[in-house]
């Protein structure tokens, strides 16, 4: 958010210790918006961070399967759904539903998966629609994630945070939403 960089790990010595095995402390659910790359808002390097990114942080099975490989296979203890403001698929998905006017293509299949936190989004209300509907993807994500049969056993045991933020194009800060670790 400063601006003080360190830009850590990224250099030709951090990628040969890296080229035989890997092992990121957390993973990233976060949106496609080119605004919004996840190794470099979190200032991390080569090795820190799987990321999984879809528009509006959507998911399905594969996505979830992603999500789940590095808790389940390297010891992962940290997993963020990140969403962000002024989110163009969340506007594009909210909308469609809105108009009801369906989106071309595979792009339909996008806003199925935003339905649920479009429909949240409208029992709570407010100002903007369309931010309650991105913030309301996070936690409901995040959620689904922290329960998924196979992770809930590990958040149970404390050994895995599924955490859900909202980051602000207009300051460069992240807000946790919830899942933070006590």
């Amino acid at each position: 958010m400063s601006g003080n960089l360190q830009h850590p790990d990224r250099d030709p010595d951090r990628r040969q210790l890296l080229a035989q095995e890997q092992e990121p402390f957390g993973a990233i659910l976060s949106c496609i918006d080119s605004r919004v790359p996840p190794e470099l808002l979190f200032d991390t390097g080569l090795g820190d961070l799987y990321v999984m990114r879809t528009g509006g942080e959507a998911i399905g099975p594969v996505v979830t399967g992603s999500v789940e490989y590095g808790p389940m296979t390297s010891g992962t203890t940290l997993i963020v759904v990140l969403g962000h403001q002024r989110c163009g698929a969340i506007k594009a998905a909210y909308e469609s539903i809105r108009d009801s006017k369906p989106l071309p293509g595979n792009l339909q299949a996008i806003v199925e998966a935003l339905r649920p936190a479009y429909e949240r989004a409208a029992e709570e209300g407010g100002a903007d629609p369309v931010e309650a509907m991105a913030r309301a993807q996070v936690t409901s994500t995040a959620a689904d994630l922290r329960s998924n049969s196979d992770l809930a056993p590990l958040v149970g045991k404390g050994e895995l945070a599924v955490v859900g933020a909202y980051y602000s194009l207009d300051t460069g800060k992240v807000e946790v939403l919830g899942g933070a670790p006590s």
